[in-house]
């Protein structure tokens, strides 16, 4: 029985490597394509994921700035039904309402430190 170059029966030996090298030329660029695709394939999945995250932050953001905006015009609605003072509660209490808003956005992006933190 014949053996091979690498000592296992029954495969006939090579004339040179000539063979060899082409199967490997042909492994290598076979997993360089595969490599390539898988890495095309990862790069896609991430920039979906950072664009969904990006995505949610934003209306996270926007949805904390619309309820302090919402909640100040409701205590100011209140506040001139209940005292009779309209406009004056609400104009006040809605500008309070906004600037609440734009705190809550602050401390939710990182820009402003959370209640009872030391920075």
């Amino acid at each position: 029985m014949a053996q091979g170059s690498d000592g296992n029966p029954g495969v006939p030996p090579q004339d040179g490597d000539g063979d060899l090298t082409t199967r490997l030329d042909r492994l290598g660029r076979e997993l360089k394509r595969r490599t390539d695709a898988e890495a095309t394939q990862a790069e896609g999945e991430r920039n979906a994921r950072s664009d969904y995250t990006g995505m949610s932050q934003a209306l996270r953001l926007g949805s904390e700035f619309v309820a302090g905006v919402v909640a100040g015009a409701a205590v100011g609605w209140a506040f001139d039904y209940v005292l009779e003072t309209k406009p004056w509660g609400l104009i006040v209490f809605l500008l309070l309402g906004f600037a609440a808003g734009v705190l809550n956005v602050m401390r939710s992006a990182g820009l402003a430190a959370q209640p009872g933190s030391k920075r």
